[in-house]
């Protein structure tokens, strides 16, 4: 089976990281969806909250654990999504927005303060729990949260460092991850608003978990953002980065790769900081993380990192990526599988690594991998094993490989698989269609491409306005005309479709006998009528029918060469003549005046010899001017054959457009002839 070229393939997408806050969800607390008298009374209580919150804000301590009581209650209701919508309609946002900073006190009161910090980390953390509906995010930030959650980040600062200070800023990370997630007006906004040194200053904090809150806030904000990513580095967050890959903390080495991922995706100049700073060999550490998240991202980092160039390839090979690479393969964790798979593809483009990644065990795993029922499991698999075809250690076994697919691919399978593109969408229509151009057996190609519409998805594809699509219908059309036909230097020259007589090379141009006498610029050439009449109808025409040459004892030849005519009387008297490209074209059009189709049939093939990518149009045009339907099937080959070249050329959607109905025509008809896969064309 051909696939689309390694460099086509996309990089697996990345996700911003959303904070689950899942250490704080007590298990077996649900609440279902609310309706009627439920619904009123959460209302009612989510109401009676809020009214706590805007009357309590105060340092009297009845009020500071009155608030707390409130954003303890807000933020487990809010722990079930099902009635966050029920809790913004009560008015809880401005509530809790209020309570993310301290109430205000008189100058010079530096006294002990009840329950300090207490309020504004619940407050956070019932804004984090309820940003998690996206609907709700930027309420969340015009109500103002958005500076007072930045300003959280600061505390440790302000105060002593306590368990409240710590927990109040772990909280106000976990918020600003859940606002920005997916949110490019509010990842901005948090740039903007001077958001990202404060988070980058807390990956070197203390405490693992703020650490890990503000690497997971970096995480969203670098998630397909430059500005971000680039503010990212320049606050030397790359150092710390690094050295929180080698954590023995499975929490905060997987924040740490997610957060290089997304500063490296799409951003070449970063991705040569990260490797330039020392990342590669830490990655490379978390293939063997006993956290498969961190595997999942160290390899999909790694085949990110395989992409910049071959000396990088090589390098990740030799520090000893390849063996647990291979070992993931055989995870039952499927996106484990997918992201190994892709990094192995990656390093199998460089001719040094693809020996050893076979030598090593990678073979069979990726072949297996290609039976899987997920399709980016199978795509990745697939690139994998495409890179590894590319050596000759390899190319055996998948060509075996695929040959074993070929001959499963009849009975219920070829049955359940017409069934699909029958009554499938039309995207699986298409994928079924395209398989079986590769699998499919010869004799089983009118079934599937004539009697089930095949052929008409494949055109489909042709005529599609995805790049990617067109060149996959072109592939598979060439590669199911290679399956169906043959052609060969004998297939220039059929039998004629009248008899012949071969007068014999020695009466070529011969007054001996002759009866008829051309005139061909202004030279005579001497022929003989009997052998004229038997060669083609346009002499018999000539002569038998009611011209004027029917007696005439010397013709002239107008728009002929005198060295073309006599060519064409050669071929006429002997059956055989050397075309050269020179002459071949006008010995065509010649051969079209006088109805010779063997004697075209050898100028079509010397011709179609010169068909290249700068011709192929005017080559066509030639086909269809003079009949040459030789010329013209192997100018739809090469356009087939050539297409992802010829799809960087102008003008060549309209050339495709043009040929489109002599493709239908052609397959049509191969297809649909007794023993297809014995046919010339």
């Amino acid at each position: 089976m051909e696939l689309q070229h390694p460099e086509e393939q996309g990089i697996p997408e990345r996700k911003g990281q959303k904070r689950k806050l899942e250490e704080e969800i007590h298990e077996g607390r649900e609440i279902s969806l609310p309706t009627g008298d439920a619904r009123r009374a959460l209302l009612a209580e989510v109401t009676a909250q809020v009214a706590v919150l805007e009357s309590a804000f105060s340092w009297r301590e009845s009020d500071r654990a009155a608030a707390k009581r409130a954003t303890h209650v807000l933020a487990e209701l809010a722990k079930n999504e099902e009635v966050v919508n029920v809790i913004v309609e009560g008015g809880a946002v401005p509530a809790l927005v209020k309570h993310l900073q301290a109430p205000p006190c008189e100058d010079g009161d530096l006294s002990p303060k009840p329950f300090e910090h207490e309020v504004e980390k619940g407050s956070a953390f019932a804004l984090g729990l309820l940003a998690v509906k996206p609907e709700h995010q930027q309420l969340i930030v015009d109500s103002g949260a958005l500076s007072h959650l930045l300003n959280l980040l600061h505390r440790h600062k302000d105060s002593s460092i306590s368990r409240a200070v710590i927990s109040v800023m772990r909280r106000a990370a976990d918020a600003v991850t859940n606002l920005a997630h997916e949110n490019s007006s509010i990842k901005t906004r948090v740039r903007m608003e001077g958001g990202i040194p404060p988070l980058v200053e807390l990956l070197e904090f203390t405490d693992t978990k703020v650490q890990r809150a503000a690497a997971g806030a970096l995480r969203t904000l670098a998630f397909k953002n430059d500005e971000n990513k680039n503010q990212i580095v320049e606050c030397n967050a790359l150092p710390t980065l690094i050295l929180m890959l080698r954590s023995e903390d499975a929490a905060i080495h997987y924040e740490a790769v997610g957060v290089i991922g997304n500063l490296v995706h799409s951003s070449p100049n970063i991705k040569k900081e990260v490797l330039s700073a020392g990342a590669l060999q830490p990655v490379i550490g978390l293939l063997n993380s006993c956290c498969s998240e961190s595997q999942r991202e160290a390899a999909l980092l790694l085949g990110q990192f395989a992409a910049t160039d071959s000396d990088c390839k090589v390098h990740i090979v030799q520090r000893g990526a390849v063996r647990p690479l291979i070992e993931m393969l055989h995870s039952p964790d499927v996106q484990l599988k997918e992201m190994s798979a892709f990094a192995l593809g990656r390093l199998a483009q460089d001719t040094h690594n693809q020996a050893g990644i076979a030598h090593s065990g990678g073979l069979i795993p990726l072949l297996k991998l290609l039976d899987s029922k997920n399709g980016s499991l199978q795509h990745n698999a697939a690139f994998a094993l495409y890179g590894l075809a590319d050596n000759e250690a390899t190319k055996d076994c998948v060509a075996k490989t695929l040959k074993r697919l070929e001959e499963k691919i009849h009975g219920r399978v070829l049955n359940h698989l017409l069934y699909l593109m029958r009554v499938a969408e039309k995207p699986v229509q298409r994928r079924v269609a395209l398989a079986l151009a590769h699998l499919c057996s010869p004799d089983d190609h009118r079934t599937i491409f004539i009697d089930n519409n095949g052929l008409e998805l494949l055109l489909g594809l042709l005529g599609s306005t995805s790049a990617k699509q067109q060149l996959d219908g072109a592939v598979a059309l060439y590669k199911l005309s290679n399956k169906a036909m043959t052609l060969s230097p004998m297939d220039a020259a059929p039998p004629s479709p009248t008899p012949q007589v071969y007068l014999g090379e020695q009466y070529v141009n011969n007054a001996t006998l002759s009866d008829v006498t051309f005139l061909v610029e202004g030279r005579r050439f001497y022929a003989h009528r009997i052998c004229l009449l038997a060669s083609s109808d346009a002499f018999r025409a000539m002569f038998d029918g009611g011209y004027r040459e029917k007696d005439a004892r010397d013709i002239e030849i107008p728009n002929i060469k005198w060295e073309v005519f006599e060519m064409m009387m050669r071929f006429i008297y002997t059956g055989l003549v050397d075309v050269t490209l020179d002459i071949a074209q006008d010995l065509l059009r010649a051969a079209d005046q006088y109805l010779l189709e063997g004697l075209k049939r050898l100028c079509e093939y010397t011709i179609a010899q010169d068909i290249l990518l700068e011709n192929v149009s005017n080559m066509y045009e030639l086909s269809e001017a003079f009949h040459a339907m030789s010329l013209r099937h192997t100018c739809i080959l090469f356009i087939l054959e050539h297409f992802d070249k010829l799809s960087a050329r102008p003008g060549h959607l309209h050339l495709i457009q043009r040929i489109v109905p002599e493709i239908r025509d052609y397959f049509a008809k191969a297809l649909t002839r007794p023993n297809t896969h014995k046919l010339r064309l």
